[in-house]
């Protein structure tokens, strides 16, 4: 009888520990920098950014001395764009360069050293709204748009949305996890409220 209680206190004991842990991890903000930690280089002395492709741009897709490859097409909502040869290919979340890039590398293995250029004629800034929300997708995105105007436009959180767990995931000038809370934002707590979505921003509601 005693060796059964201790066992069943050792037990108890384990399962105190693990629930303990997940809480710590379900609290944590993943290594995300909180949004009144943030220092936006917004502020800092303006240095060119090379564009960044989205959902939505049409592009201009030339490969020297073939017709058949080059063309105009637009990214569709996946992201993607088709051409002869390569099907599917990646654009969005690309710099025109490293789109032209990538396809040079993947047409050598159908065309003897392949020159591509690629030109964005015409740019719809687009941001993506993605998890825990009524309309996950991309939106076009605003001028001056902030984080509860894009999950109000994404139908609003669901039943099963952590509001304490809203990141937004920016690629340049390099990747970047900002965290949010849903209070903040819609209390005006902090600098929440302030922070402006850019082109390219990924909101993640988990």
């Amino acid at each position: 009888m005693q060796r059964t209680c201790s066992r069943t206190m050792l037990l108890c004991a384990a399962i105190s520990c693990v629930a303990a842990v997940f809480s710590a991890c379900a609290s944590s903000s993943g290594g995300a920098i909180e949004i009144d930690q943030f220092k936006d280089d917004a502020d800092a002395p303006a240095v060119p950014r090379e564009y960044v492709i989205g959902v939505g741009d049409m592009l201009s897709i030339q490969v020297y001395n073939d017709t058949q490859v080059s063309g105009r097409m637009r990214v569709r909502s996946d992201g993607r764009i088709s051409l002869a040869f390569l099907n599917d290919i990646v654009a969005a979340g690309k710099t025109p360069v490293k789109l032209a890039a990538d396809i040079e590398t993947g047409l050598k293995t159908v065309i003897l050293n392949p020159q591509v250029t690629v030109a964005v004629e015409d740019a719809t800034p687009s941001i993506s709204v993605l998890g825990e929300v009524t309309k996950p997708g991309p939106q076009t995105l605003q001028h001056e748009t902030g984080i509860a105007e894009a999950l109000a436009a994404a139908g609003g959180l669901t039943a099963f949305a952590h509001k304490d767990r809203i990141f937004v995931v920016r690629s340049s000038p390099k990747l970047t996890r900002i965290h949010f809370t849903y209070d903040a934002l819609t209390k005006g707590i902090g600098r929440a409220p302030l922070f402006r979505l850019r082109a390219g921003d990924v909101i993640v509601v988990e």
